[in-house]
């Protein structure tokens, strides 16, 4: 099956993005082997930076298959960006939406055109404290199971060290290294035949969540928690938490009416014996 063409636009992204890229990040590019050559494929890859995408677009154009990424469907709108998102055949996806499924048929319709699509399935940067990947979103699984895709599993560390989550200033100095490594194909071959539960999803995505932080304890040669942060799991918590500390402040304040009732009480008693 034939590759993606690059086009006008994504040649003018190019033109535009690898300048600067080159000057503020120094790379250190490995796995490119993994790349499919032809057909379609999907990679996964962690999120820990808003300058990652474009970084890591760099290492997936420069394989010679070009990307198409999810991406939220406000950057489809008016103007250069919405111009060039929709000219380089990037699939938006509609957030809190019924049309939200849309991107997963694309994705797949993709897919089966022989073309690379990227997921990024934490789904939004890693809050993680240490930078390590967050469980996954099934997406990324979905298509994987629905096209018996091959799945590259990627994991990219430095652009958070050039601009750090939620950060509003980038580090430029000293200059930061881009690290990226590719993986071989996530093996989900015990999934496919089944029928495509939320259980199922659910273990793909952990398999395939699995492969990504594999690859980046390479690249940071250091080993992973055992259990990855779970964002709904800390909300959860977080709202136990809030609960507990409004109960302790409220018997507080309860004892502390009691306590001037009491003490209220005991001037009084003391007024009338005198």
């Amino acid at each position: 099956m034939p590759r993606r063409r690059k086009g006008f636009w994504y040649r003018l992204a190019a033109v535009i993005c690898k300048p600067p890229l080159v000057v503020l990040l120094k790379r250190d590019w490995r796995g490119m082997e993994h790349i499919p050559a032809e057909g379609g494929f999907i990679t996964v890859v962690n999120h820990n930076s808003h300058v990652d995408p474009v970084a890591y677009g760099h290492f997936q154009y420069n394989s010679g298959r070009v990307p198409r990424f999810l991406a939220k469907s406000g950057l489809f709108g008016k103007g250069f960006v919405g111009a060039a998102m929709r000219g380089t055949g990037q699939i938006p996806v509609y957030r809190e939406s019924t049309d939200a499924l849309s991107a997963f048929r694309a994705a797949i319709n993709a897919v089966d055109r022989g073309e690379c699509v990227v997921f990024y399935p934490e789904g939004t940067i890693t809050r993680d404290p240490d930078g390590w990947p967050m469980t996954g979103k099934t997406g990324a699984a979905r298509v994987a199971l629905k096209t018996k895709c091959p799945v590259i599993p990627v994991a990219q560390w430095g652009a958070n060290e050039l601009l750090p989550p939620y950060a509003k200033k980038p580090d430029l100095l000293p200059r930061k290294t881009h690290h990226v490594l590719a993986g071989p194909p996530v093996d989900l071959s015990r999934f496919y035949g089944r029928d495509m539960s939320a259980d199922v999803l659910k273990e793909a995505t952990e398999v395939i969540m699995a492969a990504i932080t594999h690859q980046l304890e390479q690249i940071r040669g250091e080993q992973a928690p055992t259990e990855p942060y779970d964002p709904r799991r800390e909300r959860i918590e977080q709202r136990r938490r809030t609960q507990e500390e409004t109960r302790i402040q409220e018997q507080t304040r309860i004892e502390e009416r009691t306590r001037t009732r009491e003490q209220s009480r005991g001037t009084q008693a003391e007024g009338q014996g005198t």
